[in-house]
């Protein structure tokens, strides 16, 4: 086990350079991640016989991506981010990717913010073009987790988001000190795992819309799970007692999606 432990000083998370502006393994596993999901989207259309084609699903994926990334920069700054208020007077520097002149990518997203722009983006294209909500909502929840698989490699090979110091044998040194690669942990939680029940119970669902709060749901115990072995956030510590800013909002997520099943549910039995 000495080659895993020691993995991050014999590897280099930017993979090659492009004109001197490095490229790094996160950004890699970031588009195989869109490519993946979109590709688990077209399979579920296909063979499920969901009615939406190839050039509306493509046209989604595009404004879905959009909000996803605006709410994701954006829901970092607010949720996460030490000083939110700076960037009220310097909004430019929100997706800025150099700090002092040096390129250094985009870095500090929140999922919890990529969810919340993400539903307003998938709004916006229901009303523009009449493409059920629900139906957009489900299509997600399946082609999504085993896409987040290749998010959390990404912040495990970008060394970050670490897990709390351990001494069990398959843990990883960060800065000399071994932790939990609570990145992986959440690739088989949240990635994984969700996926399997979505994709099992795809074909029980009642309504339009179900799959997306059953993953909503899921994914949020994951998370919540997860991060009982990663470190919080530096800037923030515990926010509640001795929960972590993730699983305060994974809570609220559990709740909003029972609240929003129950509804829909007996709204759909009526």
């Amino acid at each position: 086990m000495e080659f895993w432990n020691n993995i991050y000083e014999k590897f280099d998370p930017v993979a090659f350079a492009i004109f001197s502006l490095p490229v790094h393994w996160y950004g890699i596993m970031y588009v195989l991640a869109l490519l993946s999901a979109l590709y688990i989207a077209k399979w579920y259309i296909k063979h499920d016989s969901v009615d939406l084609s190839d050039t509306q699903l493509d046209a989604y994926f595009i404004w879905a991506e959009v909000g996803v990334i605006l709410g994701a920069r954006v829901g970092y700054i607010i949720f996460y981010d030490s000083n939110p208020t700076y960037y009220l007077w310097a909004p430019w520097q929100i997706f800025n990717p150099f700090r002092d002149g040096e390129f250094v990518g985009i870095s500090g997203l929140s999922y919890h913010g990529a969810l919340i722009g993400f539903l307003i983006a998938t709004y916006l294209y229901n009303r523009k073009y009449k493409v059920g909500f629900g139906k957009l909502m489900d299509i997600v929840a399946v082609s999504v987790p085993l896409a987040y698989i290749f998010g959390r490699i990404g912040n495990f090979l970008n060394q970050e988001l670490v897990g709390k110091v351990t001494d069990v044998s398959w843990g990883i040194y960060v800065d000399g000190i071994l932790r939990h690669p609570s990145q992986l942990y959440e690739a088989l939680l949240e990635g994984l795992l969700v996926f399997v029940v979505v994709w099992s119970y795809r074909k029980y669902k009642t309504f339009d819309g179900e799959l997306i709060l059953l993953y909503a749901a899921l994914y949020s115990m994951a998370r919540f799970t997860a991060e009982i072995w990663r470190e919080p956030d530096q800037q923030l510590g515990y926010v509640l007692y001795s929960l972590s800013m993730g699983q305060v909002l994974s809570i609220l997520m559990i709740v909003a999606s029972g609240v929003l099943w129950l509804f829909f549910r007996r709204k759909n039995s009526r």
